[in-house]
């Protein structure tokens, strides 16, 4: 139905002069023969998939193609995996803002191969300091959660901070070089691609129905609404973020937190009322944490501690692993069951302990254990869904969006980068002058004062963004990441399964149908109304499977535009040749490029 919808609006399009040439044959041909065409043959590998990509040298796998060259460019010009990954970062921050900019945060892992050893950062920003849970409250009016839009889940931005610790210690080339190649697009101009050019529509259409909520919109307006969200294929400028973009490169990044940029921050959060001030500005620091791992067969996930999502991911695999997944079929329905259990348990735990470990005791150790792990697989019914599952108790004293890249490099470093402004594109407010938009963060803060997750001064929220590391050993296998939510712990584990529980290759993993489990209990303490949950579904899983799921108690839903299913890229090192396998996301526009 979404095919012959697409084409009846191509063939309209084109009878009124709008749509390529091309458009007009192959409309009336869908709309005379009203059915969904199949996918072709491939010689090798499945036929829903296309063929990973191979290099020797360097390669880069991003979400706009773009941004993919960019960073081949910077390998080129002699960067390392870690210039090439903040240029393009910059470079998407103006080609797909509708996840990700310089207003929101970072994570990154990175293997370093003069240490032998993964090292992550967590460029997460705080609340403002001035701002108390009892002004908060009052500020939402009797309000039971913190708004998605407005001022009040603003946070720090640490994109830019995460930008120059990383390029401190991992960089070649000067950072006026790395971000040269977004300025020169900002000025000048790029022509947007087509998934990038949906999301723009859904964000333009999203803000307008709740603009009452934002503060000041007429800078979000103009900066990329005017006359509306850009079309796919139209050209796209911000020059105003290629003025921020030259004053960072030429003044490092004191001048997002200690000068103009700041300044201009402070100044137009006291203009519209808000609260976030340049002191904040001045305080933040990211922090570089070390990457904790779960054994998994012959490999081991690795993901960053909280104030992120990573550690359910962690927690999954240490549940599944006694599953014993490749005796079935991967669309058997009792791996899409023994999945969904798993991440309800772990997320029962996210929602209960996950939150700033400055501000509150998180058991990570406990929640890491394989003795943890296999009495929350003890719990899982094999035949029916659970309807009340629970958080584990800690014994404490004992202690709709992202954009994921990664890029290797010829010396062997390879790095998983993830960076959002969370939901939409922000907050929709814009600073004066500044060319890009606020993150929403601290959306996900909690109200309740007994919440680990709760709002309190100078705080990092709890995080959904989440990038991962796959060793064998001592031994990198493969950089990657899943954006999109509560979706970016399932995707890990379901792309870990895939490749070595079912022998996919880096493409085919991420290729295959996905499921995304939604509902249950929150970090922000909502949720316990709906602890079932929704088993959403691709097309990809047959009809079988799902009569079956639903037998077995899950309610499960069809969900056919890949939109809630996440982006995925990856970046995969033979240990035995050293040669890279790219792979990206067909939901998105990306590309894998090497050389």
């Amino acid at each position: 139905m979404r095919s012959r919808c697409f084409a009846t609006l191509i063939l309209c399009l084109s009878l009124a002069g709008l749509a390529p040439d091309w458009a007009v044959t192959t409309a009336r041909a869908d709309a005379a023969t009203a059915t969904e065409i199949g996918p072709g043959g491939r010689p090798v590998g499945r036929a829903w998939s296309r063929s990973p990509v191979y290099a020797a040298n360097g390669i880069a796998a991003t979400a706009q193609p773009l941004a993919s060259q960019i960073a081949i460019d910077i390998l080129k010009a002699g960067g390392s995996a870690v210039d090439a990954a903040i240029a393009a970062n910059a470079a998407l921050g103006l080609m797909e803002p509708t996840g990700n900019g310089i207003g929101g945060d970072l994570f990154a892992i990175v293997w370093d191969p003069k240490t032998q050893r993964l090292q992550g950062l967590n460029a997460s920003g705080r609340s403002p300091k001035s701002r108390t849970l009892e002004q908060l409250r009052q500020q939402l009016g009797g309000a039971s959660s913190i708004p998605p839009l407005g001022h009040l889940p603003v946070t720090v931005p640490g994109t830019v901070d995460g930008w120059f610790e990383l390029h401190q210690r991992f960089g070649s080339l000067p950072m006026q070089s790395v971000l040269a190649p977004a300025i020169r697009y900002a000025q000048e101009g790029f022509p947007v691609s087509p998934v990038i050019a949906y999301y723009f529509q859904r964000a333009e259409a999203a803000f307008n129905r709740r603009v009452d909520m934002i503060d000041e919109f007429d800078n979000a307006k103009r900066t990329y609404f005017t006359p509306r969200a850009p079309q796919a294929g139209e050209i796209f400028r911000n020059p105003e973020l290629a003025k921020t973009y030259t004053q960072i490169a030429a003044e490092g990044r004191d001048a997002f937190y200690k000068g103009s940029i700041a300044a201009a921050i402070d100044s137009y959060m006291r203009r519209i009322g808000g609260d976030l001030r340049l002191a904040d500005l001045t305080a933040h620091k990211s922090e570089w944490v070390t990457p904790s791992c779960a054994g998994y067969r012959n490999v081991e996930l690795c993901e960053l501690p909280p104030n992120g999502q990573g550690f359910a991911a962690l927690q999954m695999v240490n549940i599944l692993k006694h599953a014993q997944l490749a005796q079935w079929p991967r669309d058997h329905p009792r791996v899409w069951h023994y999945l969904t259990e798993a991440k309800r348990l772990a997320f029962e735990d996210v929602a209960k302990y996950y939150a700033d470990p400055k501000f509150a005791d998180v058991p990570t150790e406990w929640l890491l254990s394989e003795t943890y792990g296999k009495a929350r697989f003890d719990l899982i019914d094999p035949e029916r869904a659970m309807l009340q599952p629970q958080p584990g108790e800690a014994k404490l004293e004992a202690a709709g969006d992202t954009t994921y890249l990664t890029v290797a490099d010829s010396n062997g470093m390879m790095v998983s980068l993830i960076q959002s402004n969370y939901r939409g594109m922000g907050s929709g407010l814009v600073p004066d002058g500044l060319g890009f938009m606020l993150q929403d963060r601290g959306e996900l803060f909690s109200l309740d004062p007994k919440h680990a997750n709760v709002y309190a001064p100078g705080k990092r929220p709890f995080h959904t963004i989440i990038p991962a590391f796959i060793m064998r050993g001592k031994t990198p296998l493969m950089s990657f990441g899943l954006m999109g939510g509560s979706m970016q712990p399932q995707g890990h584990v379901q792309i870990l399964i895939n490749m070595i529980d079912y022998g996919m290759n880096p493409q085919e993993a991420g290729d295959a149908a996905r499921m995304n489990h939604t509902g249950g209990r929150q970090p922000t303490g909502n949720g316990e109304d709906d602890l079932l949950g929704t088993l959403n579904l691709e097309p990809g899983v047959s009809a079988g499977t799902v009569a079956a799921l639903r037998k077995m108690g899950h309610r499960v839903e069809i969900v056919s535009n890949g939109v809630m299913f996440g982006g995925y890229q990856a970046i995969y090192r033979d240990p035995k040749t050293g040669v890279y396998i790219g792979a990206t996301e067909m939901r998105k526009d990306g590309l894998a490029i090497g050389y």
